[in-house]
């Protein structure tokens, strides 16, 4: 009798398990529409005007680089910086983006670092010998 109940337990739980399906966090729509969000968020970040640059991969492949010159609801606009061709490209298109933007302070603060480095290094090889 004992061996009965255990094997309609253990064929319930084996039951039980094969037929659990894998979870998933979100559809393929929900992750493309919070990847064009946060592409939407890192964008308003990056700012607009020529020292936003920024690279961008899209999702049928295409590669466009420059700056961002403008920014929208639903799109932004890219400028090609060597053709002045303009580009305008929807958030939920975006696979991948690269942007680049030093504010004033950065690129004195990256200036000066440059100009200070060989001299401190000249100093203590000379302070050594």
């Amino acid at each position: 009798m004992f061996r009965k109940v255990l094997s309609f337990v253990l064929v319930g739980f084996l039951l039980s398990v094969a037929g659990v399906s894998v979870a998933y966090a979100g559809s393929k729509e929900d992750k493309e529409t919070r990847f064009a969000e946060k592409v939407k968020e890192g964008i308003g970040k990056l700012g607009t005007g020529a020292d936003a640059r920024i690279e961008v991969k899209l999702r049928d492949k295409t590669k466009l680089k420059g700056y961002v010159s403008e920014a929208g609801e639903d799109s932004f606009v890219i400028v090609d910086e060597k053709t002045n061709a303009t580009s305008r490209v929807a958030y939920s298109q975006v696979k991948q983006v690269k942007g680049k933007n030093l504010s004033t302070a950065a690129e004195i603060a990256l200036g000066v670092g440059v100009i200070l480095l060989p001299i401190v290094i000249v100093v203590l090889l000379i302070s050594q010998s």
